[in-house]
């Protein structure tokens, strides 16, 4: 797990010299199409929020997270000729998400497929594969999949752009900024969460996917319940469960109309005597923290894709500090089927 996430900067780069060239491609396949969904589970499903979000606030159209057994379990006939259907699958074989993908392409909707696998099924029902360049991943917790994911994500929602390319020059960027999210200890967040009773995980907008993929890795790889909320879910009652027992990840942009709200509600919390693990923001948001991992160097429509880094080092060494395997956690497969 450790090797591959410091393979990240890398693997972004080449993911994006792959794709971007595929952005025109995308562009056609969309045309005349103001609808997105996006089909994924687990990590790729966290990947689909950002892209839910991306879409929406870059590109304009309205977009949604689909909900797979409606097509598997219950199949259901919609018209989709109005959508564009963007299937997410690190392996490009978890039969759901590619039963999915099939079912819509039938109910007239047409397809991109995100995969690391050319020669996978998902890649083959799509109309058009966007194929990340992360390379074998061994560590059963993605970590350079789901951030090649979302490189890939952001290729397909930029080509739908009322102008596509605005992001270039941000998009060269993100592969060092990811690099610099390699230095640095880790070790402070280790420790704090490692003498936590109970973890929540917060954030919001842009950054909410990166929150739920945060809380995601901490139960997948240190087998911790957490609870990943936005910041707006966590005012409306569950506040009521932040404690001195707690400790709060804070998950924020270092810019962003989102970065104000975060950095209130870690004032908030410390009131209510939890300790903050905060992940990215700026100078304010962390001098409210207790231990804050900082963030990349890049404007909120693309700050996840290298936000999550430092959350991914803090976590592998707390499973190691526990004792853990982070490489093969307990109970999991690299390729999860569900129906």
């Amino acid at each position: 797990m450790a090797r591959e996430i410091a393979e990240q900067p890398a693997a972004l780069a080449a993911t994006f010299e792959a794709l971007l060239p595929l952005r025109h491609d995308v562009t056609r396949l969309a045309a005349g199409r103001r609808h997105v969904i996006f089909v994924a589970r687990g990590s790729s499903d966290n990947a689909g929020v950002y892209g839910r979000y991306l879409t929406e606030i870059h590109a304009g159209r309205q977009a949604s997270l689909a909900a797979p057994s409606v097509a598997t379990l219950y199949g259901a006939n919609l018209d989709l000729s109005n959508s564009l259907v963007v299937a997410v699958s690190q392996s490009g074989a978890t039969q759901e998400i590619v039963d999915t993908a099939e079912w819509a392409k039938r109910n007239g909707a047409a397809i991109v497929g995100i995969t690391n696998d050319g020669d996978s099924p998902l890649a083959s029902v799509a109309d058009v594969a966007l194929i990340t360049q992360a390379g074998k991943e061994l560590a059963v917790p993605a970590t350079k999949t789901y951030t090649t994911q979302l490189a890939a994500i952001t290729v397909a929602v930029d080509a739908l752009a009322q102008k596509p390319g605005t992001l270039d020059a941000d998009i060269a960027r993100v592969p060092d900024a990811a690099a610099k999210m390699l230095e640095g200890s880790v070790e402070a967040a280790a420790d704090l969460l490692a003498g936590a009773h109970d973890v929540l995980s917060s954030g919001r907008g842009l950054t909410f996917g990166t929150t739920l993929e945060v809380a995601l890795k901490l139960e997948e790889t240190c087998l911790q319940p957490v609870r990943g909320l936005s910041y707006a879910d966590l005012k409306h009652g569950p506040i009521a469960v932040v404690d001195a027992d707690l400790v709060t990840i804070l998950v924020a942009a270092a810019d962003g109309p989102a970065l104000p709200g975060m950095t209130e509600l870690a004032a908030i919390v410390r009131e209510k005597g939890s300790k903050i693990l905060g992940i990215g923001g700026d100078a304010t948001f962390a001098s409210r923290c207790d231990v804050n991992l900082p963030g990349p160097d890049l404007p909120e429509t693309l700050s996840p894709l290298a936000l999550v880094i430092p959350a991914q080092r803090a976590i592998e060494a707390l499973a190691r500090k526990l004792g853990l395997d982070p490489d093969a956690p307990r109970g999991l497969r690299k390729v999860t089927q569900t129906d």
